[in-house]
């Protein structure tokens, strides 16, 4: 069993960085690194989020599925970090993100 469509999109909608990052802010100065802290962060509620999804569904996963997790998280984990060392571009009028 792999893991489903739906649960894979539900583990990326999680990640949302700058949410993270000024939580992890909020530790200071009792963390060392805001960049690992988030990461942490970001990661533990993401494999809650994980297995949550299974619970609501009922269902147990299996290793085949922890084992795709870890890689679906691997995969993601420079983009992740990239995400909390770089800072947000806003616009100033509209109050957007800019790329």
């Amino acid at each position: 069993m792999s893991i489903s469509k739906e649960n894979i999109e539900f583990i990326d909608s999680l990640i949302e960085y700058e949410s993270y990052k000024q939580i992890a802010e909020n530790f200071l100065p009792e963390v060392e690194s805001i960049p690992d802290t988030a990461f942490g962060i970001i990661t533990g509620c993401v494999y809650s989020g994980f297995l949550q999804a299974y619970q609501n569904q009922q269902q147990t996963p299996s290793l085949e599925d922890m084992d795709e997790f870890n890689q679906i998280i691997k995969k993601k984990a420079l983009l992740i970090k990239k995400s909390i060392l770089e800072p947000i571009k806003v616009d100033i009028e509209t109050k957007e993100k800019t790329d």
